[in-house]
């Protein structure tokens, strides 16, 4: 099953992002940074991202559903904050 987003809408799968310290110890996640994540289908009125592109986006603003035991997120286009 895919899921098809409705108009400005985006549905992406997170991609978890480590950092590392000079000393190599990995830090979590701060709830203040923005997230990453894979674009997987897009709206009819999405103009600014694509299928396949990366993207950088407000945390803590998305919808998270389990589809096929896959977490997608669906957010609004406005929501993202760049490509990469």
């Amino acid at each position: 099953m895919s899921i098809k987003p409705l108009g400005d809408r985006v549905v992406a799968t997170r991609e978890k992002q480590l950092e590392k310290t000079a000393s190599g110890i990995y830090l979590g996640e701060a709830k203040e940074k923005p997230a990453y994540a894979l674009v997987e289908s897009v709206g009819p009125d999405v103009k600014s991202v694509k299928k396949g592109d990366k993207i950088i986006f407000k945390d803590y603003v998305s919808t998270e559903v389990k589809v096929d035991k896959v977490d997608y997120l669906i957010m609004k286009e406005e929501d993202i904050l760049a490509t990469l």
